[in-house]
């Protein structure tokens, strides 16, 4: 996808700067940092939500058992 997008004067020169010394274009350097970014604000993953009932002194099968009788007749 392209985008355009408004990068103060000094940003595209340090980027231009950046570029030259690490053999890269400032296309490249914005991908790597859009990706950086991502990562660090990505939502967290399944994994996380491991032992999210340990500090709750309620077993989570018990609440869910108490919750689906409302649903039973």
């Amino acid at each position: 996808m392209r985008a355009i997008v408004d990068i103060p004067d000094e940003q595209v020169e340090d980027l231009a700067r950046i570029g030259r010394r690490e053999g890269l274009s400032r296309a490249e350097l914005v991908r790597r940092a859009i990706a950086a970014f991502l990562r660090r604000h990505r939502a967290p993953s399944s994994a996380n939500a491991f032992g999210l009932w340990r500090d709750r002194g309620v077993d989570g099968l018990d609440y869910e058992d108490d919750l689906r009788r409302e649903w039973r007749p």
